[in-house]
């Protein structure tokens, strides 16, 4: 048997393996990160990742397509999303022009409905594309923020779930020849359908510890210091104790490092936090809270909020 005629093997054989892989493209996975990714693959269920956003639910489809040095085919999910969007449509424009070269061949003209309706006038979107990879390893399906499609198209994500095969009546079924590594993502902001969740493996997502940030951000900006590294996770987590409407995630934590760096600045003041706020907050009425704080406070490890003057 030649190697292309191997059946194609995993390489997570232990959960440390998860996290040694994962670690050699930068990124710092957890033991139940590794756990669900391992049983995953081996149970060939899809895996829904919920979390903030900006945790790092996303960068784990994207570092699965480079271990396996396959196609990361990505949905962005939206409300009003649908199968014609999700599937396959038909190229109109093609299609019309080969319908008027025909009106002056005959020959043409009797094959028709048989080229207009032909693989060349297809254009497959994420889920055929998915299943139509040939392989040999399976392409990466990422599903992002699911939560923010309606609940019909969640219907319609069971049954592509379940059997990972589409019908296009035009030209047949096309059944996944290698199913692919299906990783949905969710911001939680709807609760998604039980028998959506019953079909995925879980795992939540949280905001890393600070000595875990400290290591990503090491890792994921060249030249930075370890005590700026330090004193941004530190600061990270102050802010994140904050009832701000959108909290800080592992990302705006990565960009704020980058401006400090940018900025030259080894040491993070009460007035570089201000100044700079606009990198960690996007919105007016968290900045006007932040505002509020006792920058002072929070920069020593508390959330203090002042009390607004009378």
């Amino acid at each position: 048997m030649n190697d292309s005629d191997k059946p194609w093997q995993h390489p997570f054989r232990r959960i440390e393996d998860v996290e040694d892989i994962f670690d050699r493209h930068d990124y710092v996975a957890d033991r139940p990160l590794g756990l669900t990714t391992k049983l995953a693959f081996d149970l060939e269920k899809p895996v829904l990742l919920e979390g903030e956003a900006g945790v790092g639910k996303t960068e784990v489809a994207k570092v699965l397509a480079a271990v396996l040095d396959t196609p990361l085919i990505r949905l962005q999910c939206y409300e009003g999303l649908d199968a014609a969007a999700t599937l396959y449509e038909w190229n109109y424009a093609r299609q019309i022009l080969e319908i008027r070269l025909a009106e002056a061949d005959a020959a043409r003209r009797d094959s028709l409905e048989q080229t207009i309706f032909g693989e060349q006038f297809l254009f497959a979107r994420p889920l055929l594309q998915a299943i139509r990879h040939p392989g040999p390893r399976p392409a990466v399906l990422l599903i992002d923020e699911v939560d923010r499609a309606d609940e019909e198209f969640e219907a319609f994500l069971l049954e592509i779930l379940s059997d990972f095969q589409v019908t296009v009546p035009e030209l047949g079924t096309f059944e996944a020849a290698q199913r692919p590594v299906v990783i949905l993502t969710s911001n939680r902001t709807r609760e998604l359908n039980d028998a959506l969740k019953r079909r995925c493996l879980y795992l939540w997502i949280d905001y890393p510890t600070p000595d875990k940030e400290r290591e990503i951000i090491l890792r994921r900006v060249p030249g930075i210091e370890a005590r700026l590294a330090d004193r941004v996770a530190e600061v990270m987590r102050g802010l994140r104790a904050v009832d701000f409407y959108k909290r800080p995630g592992v990302a705006e934590a990565l960009d704020w490092a980058r401006a400090l760096l940018g900025l030259d600045l080894t040491d993070i003041l009460p007035e570089t936090l201000r100044e700079t706020a606009g990198v960690i907050l996007k919105y007016r009425e968290d900045i006007n809270r932040l505002d509020r704080l006792d920058l002072e406070a929070l920069l020593e490890g508390h959330a203090v909020e002042r009390e607004p003057d009378a």
